[in-house]
């Protein structure tokens, strides 16, 4: 049986990080590369990320995905460019056009039809009509606040609330996150963005709570969601970032899915650099009410970077063996690391 044929559109942070993960895995090659970043293109991506060839074929990034994804000529394509379904969607439509399965990361993907119903009915029927299959995770939305709050309410007979909590660090992630999260901004500056709608914030609450509720039956009445400054009180660097004390450090967001008037689904999930300087450790935290209760706690955060890319990665095999169709981490088999022969997963 061949390798399985994986192509990368984007190669950045993610998309590097999955082509490095990707080169050390067994049965699995990466056959092409579309990125349009000049200092990128025309490069070999083995000098890029600085690993051996090792008797591999050599991959140049391409910035022309027509020269990348063409007529069957892979598996499937990570697609690693967009947090938003609309963004994506036009690339989407490219790469299943042409008779390709998909991974996204694009937060908004993990479950579309949240916030863009018609889109998500569209990529079901065009990956139906060409044979394919289209999935976007991550680890969160895809699995933290998500997945995993749904795995663990498999032990119990009755749910009343699912609490999912997120405590992150931002120190890690590069100057376009920091701005995104409005870290070193006066707290003035700080409110004016997030009523501008250029500060993004986490991306993915109502994704991660359609989710849920699709899992457990639930019908949500509403869905709220808030971006709030987390304001320092010490001086605090990071790598790409720096806060003085009495501004921006990060941003708190908080989301609710009501059923009637009452909360059902509670999302948290406060995220700025340094957060050990003053107190708060990172984790991941799930309180499941009903009957039994449920509380999972994971000291510290699990990796946002390499958790994305595990994710992705970890799920090829499962979207090339799925029915044709948009699906989501509810459609596919539990993730799961793959230490094996990629080929022994695939369904001849």
């Amino acid at each position: 049986m061949e390798n399985v044929k994986v192509a990368l559109w984007g190669f950045g942070a993610m998309g590097s990080g999955i082509a490095k993960v990707l080169l050390g895995k067994k049965g699995v090659d990466i056959v092409g590369v579309c990125d349009i970043h000049p200092a990128r293109v025309g490069k070999s991506i083995f000098d890029l990320l600085g690993v051996d060839q090792n008797g591999r074929s050599d991959v140049f990034v391409n910035p022309k995905i027509e020269e990348v994804v063409h007529d069957r000529n892979c598996d499937i394509c990570v697609l690693a460019t967009d947090s938003f379904t609309k963004k994506a969607f036009p690339k989407i439509k490219y790469i299943v056009g042409q008779g390709v399965n998909v991974i996204s990361t694009a937060e908004q993907m993990s479950y579309p039809k949240a916030q863009e119903p018609e889109l998500a009915a569209e990529m079901d029927r065009l990956a139906k009509e060409n044979g394919v299959s289209i999935l976007g995770t991550g680890i969160n939305p895809g699995l933290m606040m998500d997945l995993l709050a749904i795995c663990l309410t498999g032990c119990m007979t009755d749910v009343e609330k699912v609490t999912c909590r997120r405590v992150n660090s931002l120190s890690p992630f590069g100057p376009a996150v920091m701005e995104e999260q409005g870290v070193g901004l006066t707290v003035e500056a700080f409110e004016e963005g997030v009523k501008n709608g250029t500060l993004a914030g986490h991306v993915g609450f109502a994704e991660s709570v359609g989710m849920i509720a699709e899992a457990l039956g639930w019908e949500v009445d509403k869905f709220e969601q808030q971006m709030k400054p987390i304001v320092t009180s010490v001086d605090r660097k990071s790598p790409y970032g720096f806060a003085k004390a009495g501004d921006v450090a990060g941003v708190n967001m908080t989301g609710q899915g009501y059923i009637g008037d009452e909360v059902k689904i509670d999302m948290i999930h406060p995220q700025q650099i340094e957060p050990e300087m003053e107190g708060p450790h990172t984790g991941d935290y799930i309180v499941l009410s009903g009957t039994p209760e449920v509380n999972m706690s994971i000291r510290p955060e699990v990796d946002g970077g390499i958790g994305t890319i595990a994710m992705v990665v970890n799920m090829i095999p499962h979207v090339i063996n799925a029915r044709p169709g948009l699906k989501t981490m509810l459609d596919l088999p539990v993730p799961r690391a793959i230490m094996g022969d990629f080929r022994n997963y695939i369904e001849k």
